[in-house]
């Protein structure tokens, strides 16, 4: 997460545009590492939530309320005491020092209010935005802690305490240059930096510029066109040199403050956000949507990330039933096809009964070999291991019992081969559609269809695939550039109602070739498919298969007409005789 000094600038530049010069009207702590403060500005109300989360610390501006804590915390009336009713003279980002502003991931706001005698007086709030040790802290004018909402003592923190009356500072502990002063001085100090670190790049440029996340590191590299896993001491002179200038060019929005708040996805799962254009996160399968504002990014990420996290969480037991499944199948089938590899080699035991019954004659009895001509392989001579004990027509029934077993054993273990590749197919299947899952409705559906095959306990019949047809999902729906309905299923029993139920014959049906997928689904009807919507369908169905992340995936493609059921297999299984094939980058849109 690219949670940076680059997003919090960003964050700075929207709260200076809608909050400077603001009240103070409201403060409230809905959480106990979480405030929302109510600012009348230009003749609205307007909500900034603060987080100290050490998981989610964030600064957005949000339309909706929260209910508060019922009794206030104390850090929360500490604030309503000193800032309540305080107008907000001027909102910056710190550096290493709190008077400064920075590339720091610290938001300060300085606060105008009358004290206890009805003097002026200010105040700072400083929200300190990095990870665990995020933290909100109220800040007299001479720099002494008033409150903080976390409190650290020394057998916390052996560098900083955070108590009421301590004095407040920004620890240096790594002693990070400013990135705003290094890219507008000339080349020498950065390459300094740079080689002084002995560590691989990237790192190296986060661990020492302040604002760098290892995702904006990254990003600095690509746009210079140095690998970011080389180390420092490798790189010539030249290479720095073209780092500090793309730099200079990187720092220029922030300094103009022109940001593209925007969030990177890779298929329908958010990655990253960003205040700027992650140029190295392009490319098959991502996609960047850009907004108007950070808070609305930062907003729209957190919820996309807490509903993907609830949905994994929630279908973690079915990953954990589906992994076990999958390799007990797979340990199965290897055992069945190594089996069927020595059974083999069942032809020689055929050939040696015949030989002995068309040369045994020759045998006295206790002979421990037949040496005799082949005539199956030239005339040339073939030793025969033959049973003392036994007598020449003995040896011979001997063999021929052994091929009988041998070939009643490859008969059965073909069968049982390909029902171990359907279960494993159909596990895979019910593995992609998981993947595929964003809402209870779809984990519901996937659950129902691991019931009804006996993956996990629950019954069978007519009321319960009742209850599968009333709360599944709807398929993905799209429009291609030709404005023809293209249909993905989000599920096996989606794939085979889309197949046989909602589409017509002459509609075009798409699939990965040869691994479980989604069936695609053009509607086209009597007419005929369009090369842009036949490319559109083909990236679709390689996006929402197995290989959805490969560069290039084969696609067949058929009429509808084509596909057949296979008798006992799962839902959305198929076979077709007679198809077009194509290889297309996956995409997860049109």
């Amino acid at each position: 997460m690219a949670y940076d000094g680059f997003a919090v600038a960003a964050t700075v530049k929207e709260l200076n545009d809608e909050l400077l010069m603001g009240s103070i009207s409201k403060v409230a702590q809905p959480e106990k590492d979480e405030l929302l403060l109510s600012i009348k500005s230009n003749r609205q109300t307007k909500r900034l939530m603060i987080s100290a989360d050490p998981s989610l610390p964030m600064l957005r501006l949000r339309e909706e309320n929260e209910i508060s804590i019922a009794q206030a915390p104390s850090f929360c009336m500490s604030l309503r005491k000193h800032i309540g009713g305080g107008r907000i003279v001027r909102i910056y980002q710190a550096g290493r020092d709190l008077a400064k502003e920075g590339l720091e991931r610290i938001v300060v706001f300085e606060i105008e209010h009358l004290d206890e005698l009805g003097d002026l007086s200010r105040k700072r709030l400083s929200c300190e935005l990095m990870g665990k040790y995020s933290n909100i802290i109220l800040i007299r004018e001479d720099g002494s802690i008033i409150d903080s909402i976390k409190h650290v003592g020394v057998l916390t923190s052996s560098v900083r305490e955070v108590l009421p009356g301590r004095q407040y500072f920004i620890p240096d502990a790594n002693k990070k240059a400013d990135p705003f002063k290094l890219s507008e001085a000339g080349c020498d100090e950065f390459m300094r930096r740079l080689r002084k670190s002995n560590d691989r790049l990237s790192r190296a440029i986060y661990m020492s510029i302040t604002g760098f996340s290892p995702v904006m590191a990254e990003e600095l590299c690509f746009r210079a066109g140095v690998d970011s896993d080389r180390s420092t001491f490798e790189l010539s002179d030249e290479e720095l040199m073209k780092l500090h200038r793309s730099l200079a060019v990187l720092m220029q929005p922030v300094k103009q403050g022109a940001f593209e708040p925007n969030i990177i996805y890779c298929g329908d799962e958010a990655k990253e956000f960003s205040a700027l254009p992650l140029l190295h996160m392009e490319g098959a399968g991502w996609h960047r949507e850009s907004h108007d504002s950070m808070s609305e990014v930062i907003g729209l990420y957190y919820e996309e990330r807490e509903k993907q996290g609830r949905i994994r969480q929630r279908s973690e037991d079915i990953r954990h039933i589906l992994r076990s499944l999958t390799e007990r199948c797979a340990k199965k089938l290897e055992l069945q096809e190594k089996q069927y590899a020595d059974a083999e080699g069942l032809e020689k035991y055929r050939i040696y009964g015949e030989l002995i019954n068309t040369y045994g004659y020759s045998l006295k009895g206790g002979e421990r070999e037949l040496k005799c001509s082949n005539y199956y392989d030239g005339d040339r001579e073939i030793v025969i291991p033959l049973d003392s004990r036994l007598s020449a027509k003995d040896n011979a029934k001997r063999y021929f019992d052994r091929y009988q077993k041998m070939k009643r054993t490859m008969t059965a273990l073909s069968v049982q081969i390909e029902e171990s590749k359907r279960l494993l197919w159909h596990l895979d299947s019910i593995a992609q559609a998981l993947s595929m899952a964003e809402t209870e409705a779809d984990l519901s559906a996937i659950r129902q269809e691991m019931k009804d095959f006996g993956y996990i306990s629950g019954g069978h019949g007519e009321k319960k695939q009742k209850k599968v047809r009333e709360e599944r999902s709807e398929p993905l729906h799209f429009v291609s550039s030709d404005g023809i309905d293209i249909y993905v299923g989000r599920n096996n029993y989606q794939n085979e109602e889309l197949s046989f139920r909602l589409s017509d014959p002459d509609d075009w049906w798409f699939h990965a070739k040869g691994m479980p997928g989604s069936h695609v689904i053009a509607r086209t009807g009597k007419r005929e498919l369009p090369d842009r919507t036949c490319l559109e369908a083909a990236a679709l169905a390689a996006w929402y298969s197995k290989a959805g992340s490969e560069d290039k995936v084969e696609v067949d493609y058929v009429r509808r007409r084509e596909l057949r059921r296979v008798p006992g297999a799962a839902p959305g299984y198929v076979i077709y005789h007679t198809n077009y094939s194509i290889m297309i980058e996956p995409r997860s849109a049109i």
